[in-house]
């Protein structure tokens, strides 16, 4: 379906063809009919599924044909759960409303300066883009108020519940409850616990809307596991992985911060153009290494899940789990990275010991059949939990076989010799029996040839 088939505004539409976007992705298809009619909306659809786009084009769309509730307050407001998500929704905005000059829209993010935020505010903007921390600390502070709020619109609200920001949207909710506000929620996943009471708590009567396969794979990402033996193995195949990609943009996934530099540090010595992200950076220079990855000023961003959700870097081909995460829905968004606005990627991941309880959970994701990759030249000893198991039964069954032999041994046979095959002469056995009858031969047996048979049934 086409843009141009709905019945949204015209500077709408050219905004959009100046996107180069004309075709809906199916989360558009499903939720912006309902939304276009004024409904709350809430949809379940991974990231990279073109949800953002689900959300602004009504919104922008209602705020170009509806007359504003009051003069001074804002007429939409927008929620993400990083001050990184919430900068690709503000540029997406912009770029949706830089045809028309009537719609303002200011980003409002901790880490930046309040006070000149409060400044913005007071200029009136009609949307605001921003974090839920922030937003909810200027609603204290009074610098904005909510009275003529048309539209509130919660995206990865299940993120947002998972980062502790429950009070903070409860404050925003409560402060926004205008009875004509539109609310539009979108998640990865909408049947937790959380994210239900939230829904019965925000929403009113909502078209629910499931993609299908919302924490599946997508299937333009090619998958591929290599067994590793540890941190070295790991280190070399990252860097065959990254040679052989040749210069195509990757994102690595590590589990800690430290690792971001280190692994960045070894591929700059190596010449790749490397740069690290992680959660102790300032917001400042996160915004700036984000921005300069985004402009290809750097090949590879090395990174802890800071940014698996959310970051809308089109040109990544590649992401590398250089460690598994823990959980196998991040795995997803992790590879999610890539394979974006149909564009063909590539996950690779590294498996030692540590990662085989996560890729277990992993494997029950997968909708591809797999197999265990190997680079020439860089084979691994580990070969998976399954192999070491069945070793160690092995091992334990021949050790239980020993312990019992020695327990009760077995008893061998031997066969009785003679004096020249033994080399001495044997002793020499006194009469079984004492006859009375000495006179009866018959009963009486001594030839040699009878003792010999009796001694070795003996």
């Amino acid at each position: 379906m086409l843009f141009s088939e709905l019945p949204i505004d015209s500077r709408v539409l050219k905004s959009l063809s100046v996107m180069q976007i004309d075709t809906l992705t199916e989360v558009q298809h499903k939720s912006i009919p309902h939304a276009l009619m004024g409904k709350d909306v809430v949809a379940g659809a991974k990231t990279g599924s073109g949800k953002t786009l689900a959300f602004l084009v009504p919104a922008v769309n209602r705020l170009l044909t509806s007359r504003p509730l009051t003069k001074a307050d804002p007429r939409a407001i927008i929620l993400a759960p990083t001050r990184e998500l919430a900068k690709q929704v503000f540029m997406q905005a912009k770029k949706l409303t830089a045809t028309q000059s009537s719609i303002s829209v200011v980003l409002i993010v901790g880490g930046e300066n309040y006070n000149d935020q409060v400044k913005m505010l007071r200029k009136k903007p009609d949307i605001i883009v921003g974090t839920a921390g922030r937003i909810a600390d200027h609603i204290d502070g009074k610098s904005f108020f909510l009275d003529g709020i048309e539209l509130l619109i919660l995206d990865e609200a299940d993120r947002m519940l998972e980062l502790g920001f429950s009070d903070q949207l409860d404050l925003i909710h409560r402060a926004a409850s205008h009875r004509k506000r539109q609310t539009m929620m979108f998640s990865a996943t909408i049947d937790s616990a959380a994210v239900h009471a939230m829904t019965e708590k925000m929403l009113k009567a909502p078209e629910q809307i499931v993609i299908d396969n919302v924490a599946i794979p997508h299937a333009d990402i090619e998958q591929k596991f290599y067994l590793s033996d540890g941190v070295s193995h790991k280190d070399q195949l990252l860097l065959k992985s990254l040679v052989l990609a040749n210069r195509t943009q990757a994102i690595v996934f590590t589990a800690t911060r430290e690792d971001t530099g280190r692994i960045a540090q070894q591929l700059q010595d190596k010449g790749i153009e490397a740069i690290s992200l992680h959660g102790e950076l300032a917001q400042g220079q996160r915004s700036r290494i984000i921005s300069a990855f985004s402009r290809g000023l750097h090949t590879v961003l090395v990174t802890t899940d800071l940014a698996s959700r959310g970051l809308d870097l089109l040109n990544v081909a590649l992401v590398i789990n250089y460690d598994l995460p823990k959980f196998a829905d991040e795995y997803i968004h992790r590879i999610g990275r890539t394979g974006r606005a149909g564009n063909k990627g590539v996950a690779i991941s590294f498996i030692s010991g540590k990662d085989w309880h996560s890729f277990s959970a992993i494997k029950s994701k997968l909708t591809q059949d797999y197999s265990f990759s190997e680079y020439e030249g860089l084979p691994s000893k580990f070969k998976g939990r399954r192999a070491i198991i069945e070793k160690k039964a092995e091992n334990k069954a021949s050790v239980e076989v020993q312990q019992r032999q020695i327990k009760n041994p077995v008893k061998k046979r031997v066969r009785t010799m003679d004096a020249v095959d033994t080399g001495f002469i044997p002793v020499k056995r006194k009469p079984r029996a004492v006859v009375d009858d000495i006179d009866n031969n018959d009963d009486l047996n001594f030839d040699n040839d009878t003792n010999d048979s009796t001694d070795a049934k003996g």
